[in-house]
């Protein structure tokens, strides 16, 4: 599988460990970039979101990027399309957490209210049925407001090296069809 856009992965609240889907893609795509933040345990919104578009806007063309975020980085990542107002290529935006739920991890504060205005870009949330930091519900939600495609892919937990997806082929998918 090829890929034209400058697919930008943006990892959440600890970083993708190496069996995250997040980290295979990078193995198996080297032209795929990881967005590293400067603290990924106790983040700071307005780092990670002006750290985003420092990265963005480093690349030769914006307008073809395509975000790869996952858990906490979809909350970054419309803080960011709400900040900036960039127009990229696209955004898949893979179990985002519900940052305001009682069951959230302490240390992310900063990223409460989740903005929920329609992001200026064509994105994908991707959502389980048993996520333990989001329900299907507010999932749901975030996809509406976002004016985003849910694509539910029923009991995978957080989507994450636990979920055991490996490479997941199936996110590729739902990125190629970014990717036009």
């Amino acid at each position: 599988m090829n890929f034209n856009a400058q697919v930008l992965i943006i990892p959440g609240l600890g970083s993708s460990g190496p069996q995250h889907w997040q980290s295979l893609w990078e193995d198996q795509f080297p032209e795929f970039q990881r967005v590293h933040q400067q603290d990924w345990i106790t983040p700071v919104r307005q780092d990670w979101v002006n750290h985003l578009d420092h990265v963005v806007m480093a690349e030769d063309d914006p307008g073809n990027v395509i975000l790869v975020g996952h858990s906490l980085a979809c909350t970054t990542i419309a803080y960011w399309a709400r900040k900036y107002q960039r127009l990229i290529k696209g955004a898949l935006l893979v179990a985002p957490s519900d940052t305001e739920a009682s069951s959230y991890p302490p240390g992310t504060e900063g990223f409460v209210p989740i903005p929920l205005m329609p992001l200026p870009f064509p994105s994908i949330v991707v959502a389980s049925t048993n996520d333990e930091y989001v329900t299907l519900e507010r999932a749901t939600q975030f996809a509406r407001a976002w004016g985003s495609e849910l694509v539910n892919i029923g009991p995978a937990g957080h989507i994450n090296a636990s979920s055991n997806l490996g490479r997941w082929p199936a996110g590729l998918v739902l990125l190629k069809r970014l990717d036009v």
